[in-house]
């Protein structure tokens, strides 16, 4: 036994060194960035963004690969059950992170557990958009039309479980209309069918929705952070329109596989933390609506935390589950 015991302690070293030899030629070969949906969205750009700066900084290409499908779980629990050596990692966000675990009825992966977060990388508020042809210029016409036609008006959602569907489902619920839900799989699908007039509303990512919104395709009605835009300072917040209490952001981070070296974590949010703050990057995020944030991976993990409990009380308010 004393044998037995001596060998897995040697064994235990020589793994430990074995990792800490990889955390210190880390990068050697490009790196995967995973993207939970589709392309055309806020987190295919935001990711293509950092991927671009962070490929930069390690010295090795960032392969920006989007995968959509099942809200986000799919490309989530890709990378959960990846080799948790720095070269797979996950663009989260509140939606696969904070959200899906209680609005979905089981997932094959644990949002706490099975993730290593990295960093924060930008906090992003929504625009309550419509299509030009629906005869509403404000959210109050909004929810007086939607009052008079209950449960005809259609609204877009990038995905079940997407901040796009919450908000609309908060909405609903302080407003007392009732609009239905129609789910795409990712915000770039959701647009096209929104500008296309095929869906008349939608709750969308500032960054996604600007350029359409500017380009007078989309008809802006109002924000959903508590403070306007200074983008757009000229348009209302949800709450100043008669809905007190409104506010709804989503973010964004970067996670790995639970288990990957701590040096390796470590030498990725400093990277990330660096470029985040720099003054570049922070006009970069601002000029798509985004607010640059980055954190420690023990503050990231204390914040989805929070996360978690704050979105489960507004899925259990608003009654929304997918099974």
């Amino acid at each position: 036994m004393t044998r037995i015991a001596t060998l897995v302690v040697l064994f235990g070293m020589a793994w430990a060194a074995a990792f800490g030899v990889h955390a210190q030629s880390y990068p050697n070969r490009p790196i995967r960035l995973v993207v939970p949906y589709p392309p055309g969205g806020t987190a295919d750009l935001l990711a293509r963004v950092l991927g671009q700066r962070l490929g930069e900084t390690l010295g090795q290409p960032i392969i920006i690969e989007d995968r959509g499908g099942a809200g986000g779980n799919i490309a989530t629990d890709l990378v959960a059950k990846s080799a948790p050596d720095g070269y797979t990692l996950l663009m989260a966000n509140a939606s696969v992170l904070a959200i899906n675990p209680t609005l979905f009825g089981s997932l094959p992966f644990d949002p706490v557990r099975d993730f290593a977060p990295i960093s924060l990388v930008a906090d992003v508020p929504l625009i309550l958009v419509v299509h030009p042809s629906l005869p509403v210029k404000s959210v109050k016409e909004l929810v007086a039309l939607a009052k008079a036609r209950p449960g005809e008006i259609n609204y877009a959602a990038a995905g079940l479980g997407s901040t796009t569907h919450l908000s609309m489902e908060l909405f609903k619920t302080m407003a007392g209309v009732k609009i239905v839900t129609i789910p795409f799989k990712g915000s770039g699908p959701a647009l096209a069918a929104l500008i296309a007039g095929q869906v008349p509303v939608m709750f969308e990512l500032f960054p996604t929705a600007l350029g359409f919104v500017k380009s007078g395709k989309l008809r802006p009605l109002a924000v959903t952070s508590s403070v306007r835009s200074p983008l757009m300072p000229e348009l209302p917040t949800v709450a100043e329109t008669g809905l007190p209490g409104f506010e709804v952001a989503s973010w964004f981070g970067v996670v790995a596989p639970a288990d990957t070296p701590k040096e390796i974590v470590a030498r990725l949010n400093a990277d990330i933390v660096r470029i985040v703050s720099s003054a570049d990057m922070r006009e970069r995020l601002a000029g798509l609506g985004a607010e640059p944030h980055a954190n420690s991976p023990e503050q990231f993990s204390q914040f989805i935390l929070t996360e978690f409990k704050k979105w489960a009380q507004v899925i259990k308010d608003s009654g929304a589950h997918v099974e």
